[in-house]
């Protein structure tokens, strides 16, 4: 009885140890500045860069190191359903031929594994908000590999 309760306790205190590090680590980043407005999560010193794709779509990521890599895309909506916007996405993601599993699936979003074989395995995620007239979608950056871990906290991040 004494052991059982002395590992729920360790493994409630590595729990609030792994939440604790992340929102020490991390602050609120209001991205207004760079036409998105909305708030997320992200490392302190993150560099941010906005450009825009054309006039009909910008793009902001969001990146500190190999572990944080956020990109946003913000177009006018065609839709204010986000089922149809997140159906699309996930049919998109789905359609990439390393594509191997969803990990997690939400109304508003997912998480996902590619695997080019078993030693290259890698997880990226999709979420979308629809705000006013605009459509937002985020996701892992487009260049590195990140692991489940990583993702789920930035995913997470995003949900601000």
């Amino acid at each position: 009885m004494k052991k059982s309760l002395l590992f729920v306790v360790a493994i409630i205190l590595m729990w609030a140890c792994e939440s604790n590090v992340t929102k020490q680590d991390w602050v609120e980043k209001d991205l207004l500045q760079y036409g998105i407005p909305m708030k997320i999560m992200a490392p302190d010193s993150a560099e941010v860069n906005s450009s825009d794709l054309g006039g009909l779509i910008q793009d902001v990521t969001i990146k500190k190191g190999e572990d944080y890599y956020v990109q946003i895309y913000a177009s006018d909506a065609e839709t204010t359903d986000i089922a149809r916007v997140k159906s699309a996405q996930l049919s998109e993601v789905k359609s990439n031929r390393y594509f191997s599993k969803i990990i997690q699936e939400e109304t508003e979003g997912f998480i996902y594994e590619t695997a080019i074989d078993t030693s290259a395995i890698n997880y990226g995620f999709r979420y979308v908000k629809v705000q006013g007239d605009k459509e937002y979608i985020f996701q892992t950056g487009l260049v590195g590999n990140f692991t489940l871990e990583q993702v789920e906290k930035m995913y997470e991040a995003v949900k601000q």
